[in-house]
């Protein structure tokens, strides 16, 4: 049986490499046995983001941000996984929290700016 680490790791290979469906097994795996390991449970959600499994990312992100509430970059890709979602509303909190942690980031503004947009004219589906 594989360690956790090991299933981490070859998640993240597998990750860094743009085979995002093929890196949710071991991650998922990972998560399922070490499921308050923040960083376990980031790389699954980017897993799934880029699968375009947007639920899945989405309820990952969430997880990390809710341990770890200061976790700009958790908190900036549970609203970009809510925008693809079409919940733009949704979006508008998380992306507004991230700029605060990280006003210097151009693209969590861009984003935050877009969901705000999106939300006023009701976009949301």
């Amino acid at each position: 049986m594989d360690s956790v680490y090991e299933l981490y790791k070859r998640g993240c290979e597998l990750l860094e490499h743009g085979d995002h469906q093929a890196a949710i097994v071991p991650l998922s795996k990972a998560r399922d046995l070490e499921p308050d390991k923040a960083s376990i449970r980031e790389a699954l959600g980017r897993a799934l983001f880029h699968a375009q499994r947007y639920e899945g990312a989405a309820e990952e992100f969430q997880a990390v941000a809710s341990s770890a509430p200061t976790n700009d970059y958790a908190l900036f890709c549970l609203g970009r996984a809510m925008q693809q979602l079409g919940r733009h509303r949704e979006a508008c909190q998380p992306l507004a929290l991230a700029c605060s942690l990280r006003p210097e980031r151009e693209d969590y503004r861009l984003y935050r700016d877009r969901a705000r947009r999106e939300a006023e004219r009701g976009a949301d589906l």
